[in-house]
């Protein structure tokens, strides 16, 4: 039986799908796609150059998965956090809120990363179009789902979206301490209706906040 048919030839000493695609991420994520590359990759992994090519067929299928994973985390997170269950349009927008806190749901250097790789390509350009066009939809589509009509829901959806685009752009590094207690301020400002305290708990309690006592 060949190699190429032998399952136990897809991992150890040849690495992984998964081991080469984190290891192009976080070279994506400390100097950019230009630091994505196959030799300076397989140094970083003490594995042979060789070993890629059980996995990519080249450099530009590993960007592709790279793109891949991040469409499907980053901007899966926004239309499943937008078409969870909420009772009141306030729980909904917290819903998505959460997606902000949550490095596991969204990644925001990930994002950060590839919109400035969108600068030096026009096809990744068009892909973050794509994906801020399908985010934006999701948001429209959650306030629609409350009562607000498609204009109202359209500028709501763009209020709550490029506040968010606003923070990953500037880099925004806050404590928790700091963010948390704006957050009902700006679910009363992105959809005109205050959180109640069992929401604001809900809330605190998926992000793993501690509200101080009173």
């Amino acid at each position: 039986m060949s190699d190429m048919a032998d399952p136990d030839k897809t991992t150890g000493w040849r690495g992984s799908r998964e081991l080469w695609l984190d290891a192009a991420r976080a070279a994506l994520l400390d100097t950019g796609v230009d630091a994505v590359k196959i030799q300076p990759l397989a140094t970083r992994l003490q594995i042979a150059r060789t070993s890629f090519y059980w996995f990519f067929k080249d450099r530009g299928a590993l960007l592709d998965a790279l793109l891949a994973d991040w469409e499907a985390k980053n901007t899966g997170a926004f239309v499943d956090a937008c078409s969870a269950y909420a009772e009141t349009v306030a729980e909904a927008v917290l819903n998505l809120i959460v997606v902000f806190y949550d490095d596991a749901l969204f990644e925001p250097r990930l994002d950060f990363a590839v919109r400035g790789w969108a600068h030096q390509s026009d096809d990744v350009a068009a892909r973050v179009h794509r994906a801020d066009e399908t985010r934006l939809a999701a948001i429209r589509a959650m306030f629609e789902r409350f009562g607000f009509d498609s204009e109202e829901a359209d500028v709501r959806a763009r209020t709550v979206y490029l506040t968010q685009i606003g923070y990953i752009s500037m880099q925004v590094d806050e404590p928790l301490a700091e963010r948390v207690p704006r957050a009902p301020r700006y679910v009363k400002t992105f959809s005109g209706q205050a959180p109640t305290a069992g929401e604001l708990a809900r809330f605190h309690a998926r992000i793993g906040y501690e509200a101080p006592k009173t």
